[in-house]
């Protein structure tokens, strides 16, 4: 198992690549954390995990990730009941399609606060506590909209952009102190969401993917799982992408 004894904190980490993400690494051996938006949220994700990994250790919690006060409570708790952080998946997010001439402030906010607030202020929460261990592993979903853009919602595709940027950077300054930063930049992926979308409109999405296919959750768990694993030792400051080539 390439994550034994790894303990990992996965924001949003109740349903889709998230939930995967906590299942992938449950099966490579780490204690997972997960966070979610509410108690109720998390709880029902974490019976879901324990259901299908009984002897696994698993907990949820439910901070605030708009505040780095709550973020660093929370993981604080964490520290005290598992002895410390060794990988840190800021999964958590939000999208939204407004067109520009619509755009209000209070949009834009809400998906900074979460995309990028949040995750700066949960690296910002473990990094201590990495040093101090001599080393750990951030990942954070990006998304191939970082690198394509998209024709609305602007918020989102720039709050990945900045993602990407705060991992290169956050790579060349903790990388000496023996933490790795990378991220992994999602296509098109099957979710409850775009089962709902009509086959005459997914069919033609999928033609254009070289793969023929949309992305599963699991593709992208596989990928942080990797990255999460020595076998990506001398990897860092990358953002991989994990969508069929669906950017191009």
């Amino acid at each position: 198992m390439r994550l034994k004894d790894k303990v990992a904190i996965i924001t949003g980490g109740s349903r889709g690549i998230g939930f995967a993400a906590a299942e992938k690494f449950l099966e490579e051996g780490a204690s997972v954390i997960i966070t979610a938006s509410s108690q109720a949220t998390a709880e029902g994700a974490v019976s879901k995990l324990k259901e299908k990994y009984p002897e696994a250790a698993v907990a949820g919690i439910w901070p605030n990730l708009a505040s780095l006060e709550s973020v660093r409570a929370a993981f604080r708790e964490v520290e005290e009941r598992f002895g410390g952080v060794d990988i840190l998946v800021n999964n958590a997010g939000v999208s939204e399609s407004t067109p520009f001439a619509e755009y209000t402030e209070e949009i834009f906010n809400k998906v900074m606060d979460l995309n990028v607030k949040g995750v700066f202020h949960a690296s910002r929460a473990v990094v201590e506590s990495m040093i101090k261990r001599g080393g750990g592993v951030i990942l954070s979903t990006s998304s191939m909209v970082s690198i394509s853009g998209q024709p609305s919602g602007f918020a989102y595709p720039a709050s990945k952009f900045a993602v990407n940027g705060l991992t290169v950077s956050l790579a060349r300054e903790l990388g000496p102190k023996g933490i790795r930063v990378n991220a992994v930049a999602p296509g098109i992926i099957e979710t409850d969401m775009m089962r709902a979308v009509p086959k005459e409109v997914l069919d033609p999405m999928i033609e254009k993917i070289p793969l023929r296919r949309l992305g599963r959750p699991e593709d992208i768990a596989n990928a942080f799982a990797f990255l999460a694993s020595d076998e990506a030792s001398y990897i860092t400051g990358a953002v991989l992408s994990v969508d069929g080539m669906a950017r191009a």
